[in-house]
């Protein structure tokens, strides 16, 4: 179960981003804040929302392990069996990846298996570590994928120490 968080509402549907989801996106910015440092991977937030608006899981990089992604964290507490999974939205301050080297399954192949249907993301992933590519891949397996660059900004802030910036 996913700690209480304020509600926001219920997400928006299909590829645009409404009032909640940008609330829902800044609780995930928010999230990244609590990443351990590292200089070798991206501090990010996510939180699993139901159509109704019920927080159903969050997580955030480094949570459990130096290597866990935030998507993973919160896929993992998640019911496999919930049936509000397929109409639920993932909000992921960072396009969830396509390739990584420390685990076998990417961010985007865990959405995929856990049968969620929609991802709103502040930016995509920029090549530092891994190529990105993971909205497309998404995109290609007909997950709707939303970004909202009003919140890019904030989440690259947080990540300025890597970026070089």
């Amino acid at each position: 179960m996913a700690e209480p968080m304020p509600g926001c509402g219920a997400p928006g549907r299909g590829s645009e981003a409404n009032e909640a989801d940008r609330c829902w996106l800044g609780r995930a910015v928010e999230l990244s804040r609590r990443c351990p440092p590292s200089a070798t991977a991206f501090a990010v937030g996510a939180v699993v929302v139901a159509a109704d608006g019920c927080v159903l899981a969050t997580g955030y990089s480094r949570e459990g392990s130096p290597h866990d992604h935030a998507e993973e964290a919160a896929i993992a507490k998640l019911d496999p069996a919930d049936p509000r999974l397929g109409a639920a939205t993932l909000y992921s301050s960072l396009e969830p990846c396509r390739f990584r080297a420390s685990r076998p399954r990417p961010c985007a192949a865990l959405i995929i298996a856990a049968g969620l249907r929609r991802v709103v993301i502040a930016w995509l992933e920029p090549p530092v570590f891994a190529p990105g590519g993971g909205a497309e891949l998404l995109r290609e397996t007909g997950i709707a994928v939303v970004e909202v660059p009003g919140l890019a900004a904030q989440a690259r802030a947080i990540n300025a120490a890597v970026l070089g910036e």
